[in-house]
């Protein structure tokens, strides 16, 4: 192949106005309807479009190796003529089909507050893509808290052969409890108290998550909106079940909307 510069006969270093006064002179000399010769007037073509565009001259000047997935032509048929295409590594050249792995799984189950406080030991029977039956043993340890997720590793998908097997992630959900609200570590539930109860102080009993009963004096004086904190009653913490959080006690003061005449007149006398 003719270099595009020899052809319009210019310098490597020529500007464009060079290269444009060489390609104009030179058509004129060769064109067909002037009795020129085709091919050369179509190689000026040619080297014209080349060198008058900046991209395309940057790209003829310094020409790059134009490799198919990374190797150059012609590679692969030597390489697999040295090892076959059967090689372990004839399908990293334009052959192969992309490595396929085992998925994880994602799967959910839901337990109660206690079996939160207490830890849980689960038993499940689940069909895996493949087809296999699966036994999963899972142990939800005490402390747990909402929509924590715990890795089963090399328990879930094993369709593909001679690849590890995926793993399952069980995200556990706690469904709401009756009495117990929970934030983090403590535990909170609401105790109502009538006027005269917050007054001159009460004992009362409380049933705690783990099934004890506790018995609180209320204070006199105790006001409405008041939280009790009883320390070392709420939720074991899941990473040291030696701690456990709080059990709050939100204080209600219910006060009666209507009175007789006798006790308006008692409390008068009263305060």
């Amino acid at each position: 192949m003719s270099d595009h510069y020899t052809t319009l006969g210019v310098q490597r270093s020529a500007s464009a106005d060079d290269i444009k006064k060489a390609y104009r002179k030179l058509a004129s000399q060769h064109h067909p309807d002037k009795g020129g010769d085709v091919s050369k007037f179509q190689q000026i073509e040619e080297a014209y479009r080349v060198l008058s565009d900046t991209q395309s001259r940057a790209q003829y000047d310094n020409p790059q190796p134009q490799f198919h997935n990374g190797m150059p032509p012609g590679f692969e048929d030597i390489f697999g003529q040295a090892f076959g295409f059967n090689h372990p590594f004839a399908d990293f050249f334009g052959r192969r089909q992309q490595a396929q792995r085992n998925r994880h799984l994602n799967l959910e189950t839901q337990i109660t507050l206690e079996d939160a406080y207490n830890g849980k030991e689960l038993l499940a029977n689940i069909k895996l893509p493949s087809g296999k039956e699966q036994v999963l043993e899972i142990k939800i340890p005490q402390g747990i808290r909402d929509q924590t997720t715990i890795r089963l590793a090399g328990m879930g998908d094993n369709s593909v052969q001679n690849q590890p097997p995926g793993d399952i992630h069980l995200k556990v959900n706690i469904v709401k409890h009756g009495r117990f609200t929970r934030t983090d570590d403590d535990l909170e539930m609401d105790i109502s108290l009538n006027c005269v109860e917050a007054m001159l102080g009460k004992s009362i009993t409380i049933d705690t998550i783990d099934g004890k009963t506790l018995e609180i004096k209320i204070a006199p004086g105790t006001q409405p909106g008041q939280t009790l904190a009883i320390q070392g009653y709420g939720m074991p913490n899941m990473h040291d079940v030696r701690f456990k959080g709080r059990l709050l006690l939100n204080v209600n003061v219910t006060i009666p909307k209507f009175l007789t005449d006798e006790q308006k007149q008692a409390l008068e006398n009263l305060f």
